[in-house]
């Protein structure tokens, strides 16, 4: 069977007071695909997001979803440790938290959440408060909260950023895991590129609002992205790291 197009982005644009955030970015996501949105700060990752989550109209092109709804992990959510809040309800939320009418049977919900808590590793948690857990295990709740509505897309927003190099590594390892077994499409945006790329399928790079995707032997080389930035810039690998540096301060790792 040939590969199912998730969502497909043409031409987005997005001008706010004459500047052009995004300019025309191109890119498509398939079931079962881990896809990486990398930029530094500044680069219009997240414009592109509040595009992709229906947030944001572009001022031109178009953004088509097949499939079924959108799940979505913030990159950070401040919860008191003292709050009331265990793993299992934040995931519990993702199945009626935005529903009206009558929710699913009590038996039901709990084995869903349980089989979603079992799926992202979080079962040992389930009944903690999610305020006292750690980085990496709060993400992997949120992951779950994403997933149990059983979405065709997830879209993650910088879920790297506060984890050690550890936890960071094991969120990358089973959202890849999850994307093959849930025939799942995924968009995870970093800033640093070397956790997530020898999981990427697909990169889509953006810098000052236009992007180019392929896969990282695709896109990641001195000449493609010195034409996406309009300016000479190199690709090293310092032992084992991938390094963009050059003009207009790029460094991204």
């Amino acid at each position: 069977m040939p590969p199912v197009r998730v969502l497909t982005v043409e031409g987005a644009t997005v001008t706010f007071g004459g500047r052009r955030v995004l300019d025309g970015v191109s890119f498509s996501v398939e079931a079962g695909e881990f896809v990486g949105l990398i930029g530094a700060n500044g680069a219009g990752k997240t414009t592109l997001f509040r595009v992709v989550l229906g947030l944001l109209k572009p001022s031109a092109g178009t953004v088509r979803h097949l499939g079924r709804r959108v799940g979505y992990v913030p990159q950070k959510v401040a919860i008191e440790p003292d709050a009331p809040l265990r793993a299992r309800d934040l995931v519990a939320l993702g199945l009626d938290g935005e529903r009206f009418g009558v929710r699913l049977p009590s038996r039901s919900r709990r084995e869903r959440v349980d089989r979603m808590l079992e799926a992202v590793g979080a079962a040992a948690f389930a009944d903690a408060r999610v305020g006292t857990l750690s980085g990496g295990e709060q993400q992997r709740v949120l992951i779950a909260h994403a997933l149990v509505g059983q979405p065709s897309l997830l879209v993650m927003d910088e879920p790297l950023a506060n984890l050690d190099i550890k936890s960071g590594h094991e969120i990358v390892e089973l959202v890849a895991r999850l994307a093959v077994e849930q025939d799942l499409a995924v968009l995870l945006s970093a800033h640093e590129m070397n956790a997530i790329l020898p999981h990427m399928d697909r990169v889509v790079y953006l810098a000052e609002g236009r992007a180019v995707s392929g896969t990282t032997g695709e896109v990641i080389r001195s000449d493609v992205l010195s034409e996406l930035y309009r300016y000479p810039v190199k690709v090293l690998d310092v032992d084992g790291t991938v390094v963009v540096v050059g003009g207009h301060d790029v460094k991204v790792r």
